[in-house]
């Protein structure tokens, strides 16, 4: 079995989590849409008023995984959620347990701070993917669609 490291971002880490995003953008077939550089995410990682927090997965010293989460809230359960945005594994280093180890220690970080609930989203044609988060006993939410406002139409509805 192959050994890896999970531990929380560094400042360092950076361009490693963005060359890691642009290859999830490629994997899930959206580098259209990818307006991403080290100088954009880093103060919402490490800036006065950090947003999203990261872990990243190591396998001999190089980060080959990562894992971009936040928190939100729930009202239902009054109590705060983790919300995992990202959670990638370079195709080499997939099936070593990494994957698994980020999601592990991302639960870890819920029930240590008490949140109600730990939540994603999967694309619905990431079969592999449904079938991994299914067997570690997630549920995927049929009756739930993501709704968003971006771009153009966000500014537009601000008005």
């Amino acid at each position: 079995m192959i050994s890896y490291t999970i531990r929380p971002a560094e400042p360092r880490d950076v361009p490693a989590i963005v060359g890691l995003i642009g290859d999830l953008a490629e994997f899930e077939q959206l580098t259209h849409m990818l307006a991403l550089t080290a100088d954009k995410l880093a103060p919402y990682l490490f800036g006065p008023k950090p947003v999203v927090e990261a872990l990243v997965g190591e396998i001999e010293g190089e980060v080959v995984g990562f894992a971009l989460f936040f928190t939100n809230f729930s009202t239902f359960l009054a109590k705060p959620g983790l919300y995992l945005e990202d959670l990638y594994v370079r195709h080499a280093h997939r099936r070593t347990g990494l994957g698994k180890g980020l999601l592990t220690r991302l639960a870890q970080i819920a029930v240590d701070r008490d949140y109600g609930r730990f939540e994603w989203s999967v694309l619905e044609w990431n079969e592999d993917a449904i079938r991994f988060y299914e067997n570690m006993g997630a549920s995927v939410m049929p009756d739930w669609r993501i709704c968003r406002l971006s771009g153009d139409a966000l500014k537009r509805f601000k008005a």
